[in-house]
C-alpha cells in the first residue's frame, strides 16, 4: 500500500441509544489519533469539547487534532474528499448517522465512493439495552439494521438486570448473526475495536492516559470500564497456504470483528507480502513488495467478542505450509486475488458476503 487508506466507520442507532456518548468517548480517548467526525443530519446534536452553532456544511476543529463536519448525506463524498486530503492527516473517519437514518444507505455510499484514500471500517450499531424491546416496537426497521451490522454495542448495560441483559443479548445475536456483540456502559468501548490508536512519542503503549484517569471513573465504571473483547495474535516465519487461508477467512466465526496485519504466501507469490484488512464480512488484500532486508513473517491480529481464542490459533496454525511436499498449486491464489481491488473495479465490489 503506497498510500495508507483511512478507515471510514459508520456509527448508527436509534435516538437515545448513546451514539453521541460513544463518539465523545472515542474523541476523549484519541490521545494522538486524529479522528474526522461527519455528523449526518446534524440538528441539535452536541459534541463535547466544542460548541457548534453552524449549519450543515460547517467544519470545526476540536483542538485535539480531530475535526467535526456537519453534512447532509448528499454531501458525503464531497466531505470525504476534504477530510482525506494528505495535509489533514486524519487516521480514521467516523460518520455518525442520524437516529432516523438508514445506515445501509450510508454504508453503500462509502463502499461506492471512488475515493482511493478510504476503506470501509464497518457498521457499528448502538443499541439501548434498557429500551431494546420498546425500540423494536417503535422502529420495526431495527431488526433490518442489526442484520447489516458488523459490530453491535449493547449500551447502558449497567441499567439492565443480568438475566434481562442475557435475554437482550441473545435476541440481538440472533438478529445480527454476523456481528460481534459487546456490552458497554456510558458508550465506553475500547477504540482499538474500531481503529488502530496512534501512540504519541512520549507515551508508552498501553499506559493509562490523563483522559483515562479523568473519564475512567464514575457509576459502575469498575464493573464496565470497557466493553469486553478478545485479541488473538499470530506471528510465524512459516508461509501460509493461500487456499487454506481463504477457507479460514471465508468461514471465520461469528463475533470475529477485525483482522489486520501482513501475510506471507511463500512461493505462491514470493515477491509480495499481503496486507490484510477485514471488518465484519468485508475483506480486502493489498499486495506490496517485501521491504528490503525485512524478515519475512506473517503477522496477524484478530479482534472479536465471544470467540474461542484457542480454536482460532489452531485454525491459523493449520494454514501454515507443512514442508516441501505442501506446495500451493497454480490456482491456489485465485481466492486471495478475488479480494485485491483491480484498477477497473468499483471499490464496493471487493466485499465478502
Amino acid at each position: 500500500m503506497t498510500t495508507q487508506q483511512i478507515p471510514v466507520v459508520v456509527l448508527a442507532g436509534f435516538l437515545g441509544a448513546g451514539k453521541t456518548t460513544l463518539l465523545n468517548h472515542l474523541l476523549r480517548s484519541a490521545r494522538g489519533t486524529r479522528i474526522g467526525v461527519m455528523v449526518n443530519d446534524f440538528g441539535d446534536i452536541g459534541i463535547d469539547a466544542m460548541t457548534v452553532a453552524g449549519q450543515v456544511g460547517s467544519t470545526v476543529s476540536l483542538g485535539n487534532g480531530c475535526l467535526c463536519c456537519a453534512v447532509d448525506a448528499s454531501e458525503l463524498d464531497e466531505y470525504l474528499e476534504v477530510l482525506t486530503r494528505p495535509e489533514v492527516r486524519l487516521d480514521v473517519i467516523v460518520i455518525e448517522a442520524s437516529g432516523l437514518a438508514e445506515p445501509q444507505e450510508l454504508v453503500r455510499m462509502v463502499l461506492a465512493s471512488d475515493n482511493e484514500r478510504i476503506v470501509y471500517g464497518g457498521l457499528v450499531e448502538v443499541v439501548d439495552a434498557a429500551e431494546f424491546a420498546a425500540t423494536r416496537d417503535r422502529r420495526p426497521e431495527t431488526d433490518r439494521h442489526l442484520a447489516a451490522a458488523d459490530l453491535v454495542v449493547l449500551n447502558k448495560a449497567d441499567r439492565v438486570a443480568p438475566d434481562a441483559l442475557r435475554t437482550v443479548r441473545d435476541t440481538v445475536a440472533g438478529l445480527a448473526p454476523r456481528a460481534a456483540v459487546i456490552e458497554a456502559a456510558h458508550g465506553r468501548i475500547d477504540p482499538e475495536l474500531l481503529f488502530d490508536r496512534v501512540v504519541p512519542e512520549d507515551e508508552i503503549a498501553g499506559q493509562m492516559s490523563i483522559e483515562d484517569i479523568l473519564y475512567g471513573s464514575g457509576d459502575d465504571e469498575h464493573a464496565h470500564p470497557h466493553a469486553a473483547y478478545e485479541t488473538v495474535s499470530l506471528a510465524t516465519a512459516t508461509p501460509l497456504h493461500p487456499r487454506r487461508l481463504m477457507a479460514f477467512l471465508d468461514s471465520r466465526p461469528e463475533g470475529l470483528y477485525r483482522i489486520k496485519g501482513f501475510v506471507d504466501l511463500g512461493a505462491a507469490d514470493p515477491a509480495n507480502r499481503y496486507a490484510v484488512h477485514a471488518v465484519g464480512r468485508f475483506l480486502r488484500f493489498y499486495p506490496e513488495p517485501w521491504p528490503a532486508g525485512e524478515e519475512r513473517l506473517t503477522q496477524l491480529v484478530l479482534i472479536g467478542s465471544g470467540v474461542d481464542a484457542a480454536a482460532l490459533r489452531k485454525e491459523l496454525s493449520g494454514c501454515e505450509l507443512e514442508g516441501a511436499q505442501d506446495v500451493p498449486d497454480e490456482h491456489s491464489m485465485w481466492g486471495v486475488l478475488r479480494y485485491v481491488q483491480q484498477a477497473d473495479e468499483e471499490p464496493g465490489e471487493v466485499r465478502a458476503e
